[in-house]
């Protein structure tokens, strides 16, 4: 893709923030000042993309809750950016009623129904507003972009959209109706902002193909009406062009149901299991120090304090897929190197200040060079504080997540379940970590015997069930998930696990045993150094095998969608029997981090051979 999809959506909120119109390039004309109107899922959207400095540039004085009280503000125009829900509509309608704004942009996240673009017409006429009402516009941008190549879908919905939502055994009919239209809905939305239409592919008798159905059929219905349609010239830039349509697997979390419950060992996706992180922020205690409280008084109240985990920062860029320890090692050398820093920078400060002193006239040349390099250490101040913000940033971070792993000895979790998923020999009985009081939470606990159960080649004795179930009720958990495992593995046809998981997926480098190095911010002592090896999880070898049109046993039977075919049966339409180029990867019932970077490092290595082979056929 010539843009990424972080790129064209933020661009697309830019773009609607200029009154739906191109982005001045001039930066220098002073914007239109206008307030924003926002409500959860509008929030949500903007949050990881555009800062709030960005939001001033573009003349946002103001960004407020659509749900909040707000004064009216008569000379200022107001861009809304909703859902078209109906308590959306009816505090819109109320608002012109108010006469809070000069005049008003109605932009809706998903496309508007014309009944309630009635009802706004209606309130519209009622309160003699219809001059104010300027623009009205459906966005097509309802999804969200956490990274320049991974999105989700509604954070304030997704219990709705979730793996229990879709599977509970007493879902009704019209219920799965409800949530596969809200998938497709923002599935649809995301290749509008994307402006090409793929080939969609997926398995056959679950929720993905339902799901496939859906979108085909409403990608195909917008196609029919050429003048109408989202992917024509039109609507569209004409950098949004390409001759290479991407490949679209939509996966089902029933295919594997192991990877989301193990345990983690890489950077991003243990803060995302052990700390509050939610849209690329990540919210945690901060440490109020080590002085107790006086006697009789109050405990101190523990602040909350928030770090945006961002694209700009380069050292989240570089090691959010790396394994802790080589984190926990980079953010030391991080901190030795800006300590050199500072400390040339004081240095020549020094030297400066007593040469003039003691050793009287200086040579022209020596002084000259001197000024030179602290004129230079000078103008690299401002690089320094922000390296030493983003250097405390991951400090703190690093070191709530090491408190979890040592707390709750997440590296003997880690290491055996990888062990198990892998069918490597166990060391430790799977009874002794469940009945050891200190190693991890019920839910740890109960993680771990989850994916023993799932990943079992021999099914598991009555009596052997009953003894691991007595032993996770002895450490406070509760049994409602082996209950449903059990219901699962009695249904589903599908292994859970892939059979080439993997060999050992760990090397185990012994213990920490010391501080890593002298001075260095984290004790690592007890923690295990365990070095990953690259895995070839379930939704990897799914993906690959659909992208590079290889003959594998499980993606043979996987169905065919090609929406602008307008005509034809699904048997009937031909397909591409070239590799594609890019490849879009879709879980229905909710993805991972883990699953993100296996996909990410298997491109990466799938790249580089290609490359490779191709340069070997030009010798």
């Amino acid at each position: 893709m010539a843009a990424s999809v972080r790129e064209k959506q933020a661009a697309a909120l830019k773009r609607m923030l200029n009154f739906n119109a191109p982005p001045l390039k001039n930066t220098a004309a002073e914007p239109v000042w206008k307030v924003l109107i926002y409500d959860r899922c509008g929030q949500d959207i903007i949050s990881p993309l555009l800062a709030v400095k960005e939001l001033r540039d573009m003349g946002i004085t103001l960004h407020l809750l659509l749900h909040s009280d707000r004064d009216p503000i008569p000379d200022v125009p107001a861009i809304y950016f909703v859902m078209p829900t109906e308590e959306n509509i009816d505090r819109i309608c109320q608002d012109l009623r108010s006469q809070l704004y000069e005049s008003y942009y109605f932009n809706f996240i998903s496309a508007i129904s014309r009944s309630k673009l009635e009802d706004i017409a209606s309130a519209a006429l009622s309160a003699n507003a219809i001059t104010q009402v300027t623009k009205v516009f459906d966005q097509y941008l309802n999804f969200i972009t956490l990274e320049d190549d991974m999105f989700i879908l509604g954070n304030q919905n997704k219990e709705f959209i979730s793996y229990h939502a879709i599977n509970k055994p007493d879902i009704m009919d019209t219920e799965m109706e409800a949530i596969m239209d809200t998938i497709v809905d923002s599935l649809f939305c995301f290749f509008v902002t994307l402006g090409t239409v793929p080939i969609i592919r997926c398995p056959r008798g679950n929720a993905a193909e339902m799901v496939a159905v859906k979108l085909d059929k409403k990608l195909r219905e917008n196609l029919r009406d050429a003048r109408n349609s989202l992917f024509t010239g039109d609507n569209m830039g004409a950098s949004q062009f390409s001759f290479q349509r991407p490949l679209f697997v939509l996966a089902d979390r029933n295919l594997d149901l192991a990877t989301p419950l193990h345990h983690t060992w890489t950077y991003q996706a243990l803060i995302h299991d052990v700390l509050d992180f939610h849209l690329n922020r990540v919210s945690m205690d901060e440490s109020v120090g080590s002085e107790s409280s006086p006697a009789g008084a109050r405990p101190k109240k523990k602040n909350k304090k928030s770090y945006d985990l961002t694209s700009a920062d380069m050292f989240w860029q570089k090691h959010k897929g790396s394994p802790f320890p080589e984190v926990a090692e980079s953010v030391q050398e991080e901190l030795d190197t800006y300590r050199a820093q500072e400390d040339e920078v004081k240095r020549l400060k020094s030297i400066m200040g007593l040469e003039g002193e003691d050793e009287g006239p200086i040579s022209s040349i020596s002084m000259s060079d001197n000024t030179a390099k602290l004129t230079s250490a000078v103008s690299s101040l401002p690089e320094l504080l922000e390296k030493k913000r983003l250097i405390d940033l991951h400090t703190n971070v690093a070191t709530a997540v090491l408190d979890h792993i040592k707390s709750r000895k997440l590296d003997v979790y880690f290491e055996y379940e990888e062990k198990l998923m892998s069918k490597s020999t166990l060391e430790e009985s799977l009874l002794d970590i469940i009945s050891d009081p200190d190693a991890g939470t019920p839910e740890d606990k109960m993680r771990l015997f989850l994916i023993f159960y799932i990943t079992a080649l021999q099914p598991t004795s009555e009596t052997d069930l009953d003894q691991y179930k007595k032993a996770l009720l002895d450490t406070g958990c509760d049994l409602s998930p082996v209950n449903y495992i059990k219901q699962w593995k009695a249904f589903t046809k599908i292994a859970a696990t892939p059979s080439n998981y993997g060999n050992s997926g760990v090397k185990p480098m012994g213990l920490f045993s010391r501080v890593m190095n002298s001075g260095s911010q984290f004790v690592m002592e007890g923690v295990k150094h365990l070095v990953l090896k690259q895995h070839e999880l379930r939704v990897s070898r799914i993906e690959f095998g659909v992208l590079m049109i290889y003959d594998l046993q499980e993606t043979d039977d996987y169905r065919y969608f090609d929406p602008k075919m307008l005509r034809g049966s699904e048997s009937s339409i031909p397909r591409n029997k070239n590799p594609f180029q890019e490849a879009i990867v879709f879980m229905v019932g909710g993805g991972n981090y883990v699953e993100y970077q296996n996909l990410v490092d298997y491109t990466k290595v799938a790249s580089y051979y290609s490359k490779s082979l191709s340069s070997l056929g030009q010798k």
